[in-house]
């Protein structure tokens, strides 16, 4: 049966990708059924089949979407030069392609007005020799690039059943100015934005719930305060300016909450705050120097880290009954970020006063650890992919603090993007 159509209205920053013809695969870590998926990508074609235009947008689109799918490690993409087998779709084109040893068929006609861009593309079942799903997309040229990410996670979900992460971004820190200042990229290392330009320092930077907003601290006015960036509106605002420290930790699922570490000229403590009522509570008590609050995806706990037991620990709390439990016996530990699927915790620490600082895993009972980067600098500051497969993090392996990505297994450690200057504190949005 055919899917009904979908329109998708795009407005992000464009920037193109590098293609060449061949038949590639990558596999690390997905379930064995996702890895039998075999996909062939036809060439996406102008819509008006004279037009320049419409065939630069068409090949810059299946470029990007290209790179996605073999970003996902979901399937075994098989690709052929341009042939009839890419125009003229019917019963014997598709047993064409299945005779390449394909699953399902992806095509797509694209056009461009110069200020707007269109994509129509089809999926087809190449054992039903059937139309799966057809989906049209458009938006101005600037956007480009979000609409190739969106119809990318569009396939992974039809076809490998799971969350695409293709359009998704990463904040951080980054101090190529100079001043350290909030900057964005997409999840492959493109479309780099800087977001703030204060002239100060801006830290620890943390997406909302929806990821329409991100909260930072900001030394604007010569004190720790929080601010928000409204990507939607293009507005940034103060939102908790307390004396002393005020430092985002996470958002509830529900969106409703949020933890924070907080000073107000004490010992820094964790705080939690209804977003409509704007009230505080203190979450913590009898603690010493507590800081770095991540909600776990079911909003139920807390992980945070604390020095009660002398050096700094990483601790759970339990927030319907307040009972705390201690699950590393570290040197030092910092910056916990709390799995998408609940299981794990990653965080940075040393076991001892030697070692630099590592990225580890830790289970909720904290007699399992894993430890995922090793003899390659300081690694720091973890925050987990929305479908959690994948951490970024910083590190100082090639002498400078540069964002690298890896597996949840610590395999394929790789640079995001070559950046200017130093980038610390990335945070990954849902």
């Amino acid at each position: 049966m055919i899917k009904t159509c979908l329109i998708v209205l795009i407005n992000l920053l464009p920037l193109s990708s590098a293609y060449c013809e061949t038949n590639i695969y990558i596999g690390v870590s997905p379930n064995k059924e996702y890895r039998k998926t075999n996909i062939s990508l036809a060439q996406f074609l102008p819509i008006q089949e004279k037009s320049k235009e419409d065939l630069r947008v068409a090949t810059k689109i299946r470029e990007i979407v290209r790179e996605d799918l073999m970003r996902s490690r979901y399937f075994d993409l098989q690709e052929s030069p341009l042939s009839l087998a890419n125009i003229f779709i019917n019963k014997k084109t598709l047993a064409h392609w299945s005779k390449l040893g394909s699953d399902y068929f992806i095509t797509a006609k694209a056009s461009s007005t110069g200020s707007v861009w269109t994509l129509k593309a089809q999926i087809y079942k190449l054992a039903d020799k059937k139309l799966l799903i057809e989906k049209h997309y458009h938006g101005e040229m600037r956007g480009l690039r979000r609409g190739a990410h969106l119809f990318s996670d569009d396939i992974v979900k039809e076809l490998a059943g799971k969350l695409g992460i293709a359009h998704s971004k990463i904040a951080f820190a980054n101090n190529s100015t100079g001043r350290k200042e909030i900057c964005m990229i997409d999840y492959d290392g493109e479309n780099l934005l800087k977001l703030t330009n204060t002239k100060s320092i801006n830290l620890l930077p943390r997406w909302s719930h929806d990821g329409t907003k991100i909260y930072y601290t900001s030394y604007k006015y010569l004190n720790p305060d929080m601010f928000e960036i409204d990507l939607i509106a293009g507005k940034i605002k103060p939102y908790i300016t307390f004396q002393g420290l005020n430092l985002p930790g996470g958002n509830s699922p529900d969106g409703n909450e949020m933890v924070m570490t907080l000073s107000m000229g004490k010992n820094p403590n964790i705080y939690l705050l209804n977003r409509e009522t704007r009230k505080l509570k203190k979450l913590l008590k009898n603690f010493s120097l507590s800081s770095s609050p991540t909600y776990s995806p079911d909003g139920k706990q807390i992980a945070f880290v604390s020095d009660r037991s002398g050096n700094p620990q990483l601790y759970v709390l339990n927030l319907a009954t307040g009972k705390t439990k201690k699950l590393t016996s570290f040197n030092w530990c910092d910056s916990p970020s709390w799995s998408p699927t609940g299981e794990w915790i990653a965080f940075a620490g040393r076991k001892t006063r030697k070692e630099k600082m590592n990225i580890f895993l830790t289970d909720l009972t904290g007699n399992i650890k894993h430890r995922l980067t090793r003899n390659s600098g300081s690694n720091e500051n973890p925050s987990w992919s929305p479908d959690g497969r994948f951490l970024v993090f910083s590190s100082t392996r090639n002498k400078k603090k540069e964002l690298f990505i890896m597996d949840v297994d610590g395999s394929a450690q790789h640079s995001l993007a070559e950046i200017e200057g130093d980038s610390y504190t990335p945070h990954w949005s849902p």
